[in-house]
């Protein structure tokens, strides 16, 4: 600065008011200053600036996978709110590893960001308290946290998986299976009690053999399905799509594809271009990422108050998979009361999440 004060002829002072956009500064004199500064391409220190307010314009985003789609359209949410408030963002994955969860988190506290946001591989989160105690700010995204004091942003999961369920039972399926995660995954929680929600609303039994819970591979989703086939389901609730695609390969190849009714829950690229397309129920990551940016800068900003949780919608999106009519049920008509039943459950609970 003392260099462009210098070639300007004028005082340090006006220098420092001209680039911190402060008043007092003729129009004449702020563009000989303005002249300078680019013909000596001066850069004001960042750093110097931002050590006196205490904060570092900085945000950390900590995802299962930042090559996954969703994630990837969450992340540049955040990005978008994190740019407009003049701050950076540095984005790493934990392969829904809680240890490296866990040492990223801290890595990046460590480098002073202001605040993180996590979509978390668990629900412990212990290790934060001292950073948070510290001036740290953390919203959790997707999956809620042990620290009440930590603001939460969900999807609405149970109310998708019984949007889902209750538009098979409304096109005939009775015997209809669900495929998820093994227990103790809060997703895979959420998703079947929605499930059994569903057909408890339709009084339909859920019958144990109808219930696949294995971790997503090819092989164990493959043997999970020819199970689900073999109980004689006619219609299949799949708990992500990475369930949703490894089910569709497992139909093709035993030649159901177009037979089993199936309804995904998350949306993913091509499900419109399969024939049948894939009926899902979708999730908004956009949303979700900007609601956990903007409750996160409002914290930085100094807004105190008792943590929040934020429910975001789910949408179904049919497309053809989930339209097929059951076998069974066209010899044997499914109770229209039964099919009412779950139709105004699902109708009077997506009311009354739109109007709270």
């Amino acid at each position: 600065m003392k260099d462009v004060a210098l070639y300007a002829g004028v005082a340090l002072k006006t220098v420092s008011r001209v680039v911190n956009g402060e008043r007092g500064v003729t129009p004449e004199m702020a563009g000989r200053v303005r002249a300078a500064i680019e013909e000596l391409g001066f850069r004001r220190n960042e750093s110097a600036r931002l050590l006196r307010t205490g904060q570092t314009a900085s945000v950390g985003l900590i995802v299962e996978d930042t090559g996954n789609l969703r994630y990837g359209t969450l992340a540049r949410a955040v990005e978008d709110i994190v740019r407009a408030n003049g701050s950076l963002l540095f984005t790493g994955s934990t392969d829904n590893d809680s240890e490296r969860e866990r040492a990223l988190a801290l890595a990046l506290c460590a480098r002073r960001v202001d605040g993180l946001i996590i979509v978390p591989a668990d629900a412990d989160h212990d290790y934060l308290r001292p950073e948070i105690a510290a001036g740290v700010a953390a919203v959790f995204a997707g999956r809620p946290s042990n620290l009440a004091e930590a603001d939460a942003v969900l999807a609405d999961d149970e109310g998708g998986a019984r949007d889902a369920v209750a538009h098979l039972i409304a096109h005939g399926h009775r015997r209809i299976g669900y495929l998820g995660g093994p227990p103790g995954d809060y997703l895979a929680q959420r998703l079947r009690q929605g499930y059994a929600d569903a057909m408890a609303a339709a009084a339909l039994p859920a019958d144990d053999r109808w219930a696949a819970l294995v971790p997503p591979t090819r092989e164990q989703v493959g043997q999970a399905m020819q199970g689900l086939l073999a109980a004689s389901v006619t219609a299949v609730f799949s708990g992500g799509s990475e369930y949703t695609a490894l089910a569709v390969r497992t139909l093709r190849a035993a030649g159901k594809a177009g037979r089993i009714a199936l309804v995904g829950f998350g949306d993913f690229e091509f499900a419109d271009l399969l024939d049948p397309g894939i009926t899902v129920v979708a999730e908004d990551p956009a949303e979700m990422g900007r609601v956990a940016a903007e409750l996160l800068f409002r914290r930085l900003a100094g807004e105190a108050g008792p943590a929040r949780r934020a429910e975001v919608s789910t949408r179904l999106i049919p497309r053809g998979s989930g339209e097929l009519a059951a076998v069974l049920a066209a010899r044997s008509a499914l109770p229209v009361r039964s099919v009412l039943a779950a139709l105004s459950v699902a109708c009077a609970q997506r009311w009354l999440r739109s109007a709270s």
